[in-house]
């Protein structure tokens, strides 16, 4: 049985297609289409489906969608419609940008937002783009769908993810994100294949739009540069704490309200306009923004233990995509065990969303099947083998050549201070580059960090992460754990600080990730390489993108990265390439 997921509803829409409990494979559109997050999060962008990530999909599986047996979309507008389900017209006013609720939240676009989303069966039947449209043949039949459509309700879909590819037989799960239908937050009890829910708080109420305002006023892309601000946090102190008390309070039963209007302004001082200079009073004001979310998260978890009395906790939803949030949790929370979700944000849903409707039909049907699928990698994008990567390189004549040790002769690049675009094996699923879609660097020399932002273009108070062998970590991050998807920070050892400088944020953590060889081999074998000739077991690993790009997925995505950026050197697949500077 196939079940493919869809994430369409607010931003980064994405695809997954699980086959009887395992997941096949999961990719967010923007990808393949390059815009970044796929869309914005507006009502008129609501009707794009992620066809290119659908299409991706079904190819890896090698079936068309008129052999997948279930669709599972990660909204359900039913929850909303209400006496509106009965009508056959929506109505919009005039000028809907003008009547802006007094919750800031809420708008009168929502009815187009809903008509868009009931309507998603027939978009994605009708709508995939020229190219691709074999793939979405053929899938009505006597005006009828041959796949049996389920819209899943958003949070739930956030807590599948979090909770069935978890290493758990039961947990505590709480969900953190902007919004869904109504639930801004949602707490679970998972155990075995079931998913009890224990309580939510609803809109207006919500840690991530909170996040978002600040983020806009802060002078940054809301919905997109939230983990901008969580940087910027740590150059400051929350001064402004007792302002944001004021804001967001705690209550009962993992509850809290946020107080409307936020007169951030009047409260905070002027909003800072994107490219004004970063001034202390804006890292304090993200020091004490950063200071409540952790405080309030913290009261909300020890409602949940108290509640589910388990020793272990699952988290998706955009706000636990912030590794210094988790890190506080697991340091001072009442939970022993914390599981994140690598694709927390909302193309997550996705994969939730299609785990959950292939558990429910598989047991509806009698199967009295349990949970089968524990997420070890997020390996599961697009794949490009030798003969496809050598085959592009001749067409777009580019100089290469092949490496006969790969990973001694990469490692001896890094050793040099050499920064190499690494583009190998299968891409990951999620906002992260794990090692297969990264820039890598070595993490010693002293400018390396800068060298990085300048290549990207990125601000330079932005930290980047390092890799480690996960049996080395211990020697050089204090009370390290396994942490394959950079969602949690260390703190650096004292002594070791000194020879790994770049790898070491302002507050002295880093956001590490831990490697082993069976989670990728080809990632692991560089490190180790690295290690042998350097005596440090780590590398500075980030996304391999550009500003405004996404993550790269093909060869000519990463052909096209390397030649428009300063990066010194590209290795793709078992191939090196140069620029003419750089070729001897």
């Amino acid at each position: 049985m196939y079940t493919l997921g869809i994430n369409a509803a607010f931003h980064d829409p994405s695809a997954c297609l699980v086959k009887d409990g395992q997941v096949i494979a999961a990719a967010e559109d923007e990808r393949f289409t390059h815009v970044k997050h796929g869309k914005r999060p507006v009502p008129f962008t609501t009707y794009f489906l992620p066809h290119h990530a659908i299409d991706y999909c079904l190819k890896e599986a090698g079936i068309k969608l008129n052999q997948v047996d279930h669709v599972a979309y990660s909204f359900n507008p039913h929850i909303l419609l209400g006496e509106l389900e009965e009508q056959e017209f929506l109505q919009l006013p005039l000028n809907p940008s003008a009547k802006r609720s007094a919750d800031e939240i809420s708008s009168p676009w929502d009815s187009l937002f809903l008509a868009y989303i009931v309507n998603a069966p027939g978009q994605l039947a009708d709508g995939a783009p020229f190219h691709m449209q074999s793939r979405f043949q053929n899938v009505r039949v006597n005006g009828h769908f041959s796949y049996q459509w389920h819209f899943v309700e958003h949070h739930l879909s956030h807590a599948a993810s979090a909770f069935l590819p978890s290493p758990f037989d039961e947990a505590a799960v709480m969900t953190l994100d902007g919004r869904g239908e109504k639930a801004t937050t949602s707490y679970y009890m998972g155990k075995g294949s079931s998913l009890k829910q224990l309580g939510q708080v609803d809109m207006p109420n919500s840690l991530g739009i909170l996040y978002e305002r600040l983020t806009d006023y802060l002078g940054f892309l809301h919905s997109s540069d939230e983990f901008k601000v969580m940087a910027l946090a740590s150059y400051g102190e929350p001064r402004y704490l007792d302002a944001f008390n004021e804001i967001l309070q705690v209550g009962e039963k993992g509850n809290f309200t946020v107080n409307y209007p936020l007169n951030l302004e009047e409260r905070l001082g002027p909003r800072r306009q994107k490219g004004d200079p970063l001034e202390q009073r804006h890292f304090d004001i993200a020091s004490s923004l950063q200071t409540a979310l952790e405080n309030a998260v913290l009261k909300l978890s020890e409602w949940l233990h108290e509640v589910t009395g388990s020793d272990n906790l699952c988290m998706a939803g955009g706000v636990a995509l912030n590794c210094v949030m988790n890190s506080r949790l697991r340091d001072r929370g009442p939970f022993k065990n914390i599981w994140v979700q690598p694709a927390s944000g909302d193309a997550g849903t996705a994969l939730g969303a299609a785990l959950w409707v292939d558990l429910v039909q598989r047991n509806m049907v009698g199967e009295n099947v349990e949970r089968e699928y524990q997420m070890d990698h997020v390996f599961l994008g697009p794949k490009y083998s030798e003969d496809e990567i050598e085959k592009f390189l001749r067409q777009a004549m580019i100089p290469y050549r092949r490496l006969n040790n790969l990973y001694d002769e990469v490692a001896e690049m890094l050793e040099q201070g050499k920064v190499v675009a690494w583009f190998q094996d299968r891409m990951e699923f999620g906002p992260r580059a794990l090692g297969s879609r990264s820039l890598l660097a070595s993490p010693m020399p002293q400018d390396m960090k800068d060298r990085l932002n300048y290549i990207k273009s990125r601000e330079d108070f932005r930290p980047v992460a390092p890799v480690v062998l996960e049996e080395e970590a211990p020697n050089w991050f204090k009370d390290v754990e396994i942490s394959p998807y950079m969602l949690f920070v260390y703190d650096v050892f004292e002594d070791k600080a000194d020879k790994i400088p770049t790898a070491r944020h302002v507050d002295g953590t880093a956001r590490v990730q831990t490697i082993r060889r069976d989670q990728n081999p080809a990632y692991y074998d560089l490190v180790k390489a690295f290690y042998k000739r350097t005596g440090v077991p780590i590398l500075i690993n980030t996304s391999l993108n550009i500003l405004g790009e996404p993550i790269v997925c093909s060869p000519q995505d990463a052909i096209e990265c390397f030649w428009i950026s300063p990066i010194e050197a590209l290795v793709i697949g078992p191939f090196l390439v140069v620029k003419p500077e750089n070729s001897a």
